[in-house]
Formats: C-alpha cells, structure tokens, sequence
C-alpha cells in the first residue's frame, strides 16, 4: 500500500510538473533551508485529500483538505470532504457544520437544492446531536 501511495504520488508529480530535477544543472540547493513549500491549487489538494480518504488515512486527508480551504476558502469541493472526514473521525458538530459552508459556497442554488446526500448528512447529524447523551449510544 505504501508503495502504491508513492508511485501516485510521483505520478502526480510529473503530471503537474514538479518532479525532481532530472539534469545536475537542475539540482536543489545544497542548503535544504532554501527550498519553500509551494502549496498546490486547491482542487490538487482536496485530489489528494480523496486519495488519503478512500485509503482510510483520515488524518492524511483532514490535513489536505484544510490546506485547500487555506489556498481557497471558497472551494466547495474542500468542504464536503471535509464534513465526510470529520464525520469519520466522530467530530459531528464539525462535520455539520463544514456540510453547511460547502452548501453556502455552491456556485448556484440549484446546485445546493440538489445536492441530496449533504442534505441527509445535515438532517442525520442535526437529530444525533440533538439526541440525549445515553439514547445515542443505545444504538451503536
């Protein structure tokens, strides 16, 4: 599985052109504190953030996501993988409430009227956390 990750990750890599240098010339610095990172645009973030979601690696995918919402706090895509990832790591208040902002930041009305699965998501989280404390743990 590890290499698998590696190999996407250098295929990524050379798609987005930022594989390493391949001629002596092209070399890194000598000094490793020279070299900055440079965050990827937000819709290459949250591409990544799924790869780490669908692997189960949810720490993995929690960070990519808020690194795409920091790069573009209006992408919506970031948001809805954000409330999945919050919602698999048991934090329910912000799962609902990153569901809410990805439903604000659709482009249009119609988008967010249709998008189902958010709508159910919201409508379950809002009954579980307004549920007493011991009602919900009968049901798990």
């Amino acid at each position: 599985m590890r290499c698998a990750a590696i190999l996407l990750l250098m295929g990524l890599m050379l798609l987005t052109g930022s594989a390493p240098a391949l001629h002596a010339q092209d070399a890194a610095p000598k000094d490793q504190a020279d070299r900055k990172y440079i965050t990827p645009p937000a819709w290459k973030s949250v591409e990544i953030a799924n790869f780490y979601f669908r692997r189960k690696s949810y720490r993995g995918a929690l960070s990519r996501y808020q690194e795409a919402i920091h790069t573009d706090p209006g992408y919506a895509p970031a948001y809805l993988g954000l409330g999945k990832v919050y919602e698999k790591m048991g934090l329910k208040k912000k799962a609902l409430k990153a569901y809410q902002r990805y439903l604000d930041e659709l482009p249009s009305q119609k988008q967010a009227d249709e998008a189902k699965d958010v709508h159910r998501a919201i409508e379950r989280l809002q009954r579980e956390l307004t549920k007493p404390a011991g009602e919900s743990a009968k049901h798990h």
